[in-house]
């Protein structure tokens, strides 16, 4: 990330709403929310293929042959269209095949890709997709429930209003019995 360009730039957005950067208030501002974005909201921007691979390297060799579920995941991530946050939980699950992973590893890849201006719909099949490809499990599936702050101060202004995305894979998606199960749960 360029600090220098994020500071110059939110200096030209809160210039550009007529505010005067030599207030108390704001003298630090554009430096405090450069810093924000680099080491929290826009952390995930930091992981890469191999760092990702780091993460999810820590497998056990399981004949475990049942759903390993991971529910109330809790999350924060940006809209990428209004710049404004949208929180809720998650479960994550899959299906093993001979190996499981440690479960702090669900909760991270969930961050590594919040952590990154987001849609919803984006987000849930990203980390889909990453432990598929990764843990190459019968199958996965990932549920993301959150309120957008894009839709309750804004827009249509409905606080409460709750998005649910989903995406299943492998037998999660085609083995009905199995997609069952995962939903119940």
């Amino acid at each position: 990330m360029d600090e220098k360009k994020m500071i110059a730039g939110i200096e030209t957005f809160l210039q550009g709403m007529g505010l005067d950067l030599t207030d108390q208030h704001l003298i630090r501002t554009p430096q405090r929310v450069a810093h924000m974005w680099r080491d929290t909201l826009g952390e995930g921007y930091s992981y890469n293929e191999e760092s990702i691979t780091e993460i999810l390297k820590v497998t056990f060799k399981q004949d475990y042959d049942e759903l390993v579920i991971v529910k109330d995941i809790p999350f924060n991530s940006t809209c990428s269209h209004h710049l404004l946050p949208f929180s809720g939980t998650a479960k994550i699950g899959y299906l093993p095949d001979k190996k499981i992973v440690g479960l702090s590893k669900l909760p991270r890849i969930l961050d590594v890709f919040a952590k990154r201006l987001q849609v919803q719909e984006r987000l849930t099949e990203e980390v889909a997709e990453t432990l598929h490809r990764f843990l190459k499990p019968k199958g996965v599936g990932v549920i993301l429930t959150a309120e957008h702050l894009c839709a309750t101060c804004r827009g249509v202004q409905k606080p409460g209003t709750k998005m649910v995305t989903s995406c299943l894979l492998g037998t999660l998606r085609t083995d009905s019995k199995m997609r069952s199960e995962f939903l119940t749960l």
